[in-house]
This record gives structure tokens, C-alpha cells and sequence, in this order.
């Protein structure tokens, strides 16, 4: 893979999916479906999928493609694959509350290498650049001509004082649980996969999830977060979150900065 030329495919047709998110997400209503497994799913969602798998087939016809919105997609077995969620965080925009991304990320040998978080409704952009390492680009964003982008860099934790982010759609009892072994400056939520972007610009530096995830929501923030020095765990052992698995399900994991001291479960 050419990462030279996967950055700007990735992060323009992020843009694109966006605008044509926020042109669904402006408009007086707009219609939800449920899909099999009882999650909801609307146009807006279906529409960025048709238009980021177009664009990423074109670009990268010899890589396989895993989207959240193509069951056929599933079953692929491939060490290398592009893996894309084109609408995290259906509820926050169902319910008009903006926290929503598109992720598009490169996994290679079961780690996310590459990826883009792009929160239209926020004006936030987030992603790897051609040597790996994180920016977040300040808009107003040009399809083609990138803008002035900020390095993205962890935060030194104070274990006596964590920042934490937890998720906003999906907290409970066990997440607070935990959580609670720490001592806790401040916490926030937020949705989707920017919980993870707030760890890698440090605004964060502990992001638990005690909860069903599937890769195409994690590894484009996980990307980003590796980018800026951040590292993903299983909540089990503390070993690495790894991608390819059977089902593209995911474990309980923590996203943190390195110097958090991990608590056990």
C-alpha cells in the first residue's frame, strides 16, 4: 500500500461523506429503518456507504473491503483490508446531537495502520498521515487542498488526577464500575468514535468500553489514537486489540495514553 495516496483518498471522501451526512441530517426529517440485528440505520448511512465504497474500489481495487453496511463483506478473510463505518453513532444522529463520525481505516497484519475520523456536525477532522503520525486538520476543509493541521500528541496522565471519556449512548453500571478504581479529575462523554480522537489530542487519557463493539466502529480511532502515541487493549488481559477476527467483533477493550496505570476488571 502507497499510504502517499491512500491519505487523500481517505480523507476526501470523508468530506464527501459528510456533506452528504450533514445534507440528510439538515433536512426536516428523514427516514430510519432497523436492520437485522435491531440497530437503526437511515438513509444518510446508506448513502455514505454507496459513496465511500465507490470511491475506495476505484482507488484500491486489489484491497478487500469490509463496511458495516454490506453483509456480503463479513465473511472476507484477508490480512490487509480497508474496513469502514460511514455513519458511527446512528443514534446521536437520529437524535440530532451531532457526536456522529465516518471512519475509514487501513488494517494490516490485525492492526488499524492507517485511518480518518471525521465528525461533520463538530467541523472535526481527524486522521493518520502518510508516515503514520496524527493530525487534526481546522476547517473549513477543501476536498482536494488539505488545511492547517495540528500534530496530535497523548497526554503525560497524573494517575491522582485522570481525564476520563466514556461513551454517551452507552453507559452502565459495570463502565462506571470501573472507572471508579481510578482517581477521576474530571470525566466527559461523547459519542461515537471520538472518544478515542479526545484521547489522542489529549483532552482525555482513559476511554474504557465495557460494551459490544464491531471493528468497523473502533479502527479508525484506533489508527488515530496509535498515531499520536495512544495505545488499545483487551479489558481482559491488557494484550493488544487485534482486527481480522471471525465476525469482526470485538472484546471489551481501554484505549488509554501510556502512564495510566491499568486497573484489573
Amino acid at each position: 500500500m502507497n499510504y502517499s495516496d491512500l491519505t487523500p483518498v481517505l480523507r476526501r471522501l470523508a468530506l464527501q461523506a459528510g456533506e452528504k451526512i450533514m445534507e440528510i441530517y439538515q433536512s426536516d426529517e428523514f427516514e430510519v429503518m432497523v436492520k437485522s440485528d435491531n440497530s437503526p440505520v437511515t438513509v444518510a448511512d446508506e448513502a455514505a456507504d454507496a459513496l465511500i465504497s465507490e470511491g475506495l474500489r476505484a482507488a484500491f481495487p486489489d484491497v478487500a473491503l469490509v463496511t458495516e453496511e454490506q453483509a456480503a463483506s463479513h465473511g472476507i478473510d484477508a490480512m490487509t483490508f480497508l474496513i469502514v463505518d460511514p455513519l458511527d453513532g446512528t443514534k446521536e444522529f437520529i437524535q440530532r446531537r451531532g457526536d456522529f463520525t465516518v471512519n475509514i481505516a487501513l488494517v494490516e497484519n490485525g492492526l488499524p495502520t492507517r485511518g480518518v475520523v471525521y465528525a461533520p456536525a463538530k467541523g472535526r477532522m481527524f486522521y493518520t498521515d502518510s508516515v503514520g503520525h496524527s493530525v487534526e486538520e481546522t476547517g473549513p476543509f477543501d476536498l482536494d487542498t488539505p488545511g492547517e493541521t495540528t500534530p496530535l500528541k497523548v497526554s503525560t496522565p497524573d494517575n491522582d488526577a485522570l481525564m476520563v471519556v466514556a461513551s454517551k449512548s452507552h453507559r452502565d453500571q459495570a463502565t462506571d464500575d470501573y472507572i471508579a478504581k481510578y482517581e477521576v479529575k474530571d470525566m466527559t462523554s461523547a459519542g461515537s468514535s471520538l472518544k478515542f480522537c479526545l484521547v489522542a489530542t489529549g483532552e482525555a487519557d482513559l476511554y474504557p468500553r465495557l460494551g459490544r463493539t464491531m471493528e468497523w466502529d473502533t479502527a479508525a480511532g484506533q489508527a488515530v489514537l496509535q498515531g499520536a502515541g495512544g495505545r488499545v487493549v483487551r479489558f481482559d488481559d491488557h494484550t493488544p486489540l487485534t482486527y481480522g477476527k471471525h465476525g469482526f467483533a470485538n472484546p471489551f477493550f481501554i484505549a488509554y495514553a501510556p502512564g495510566v496505570d491499568l486497573k484489573q476488571a
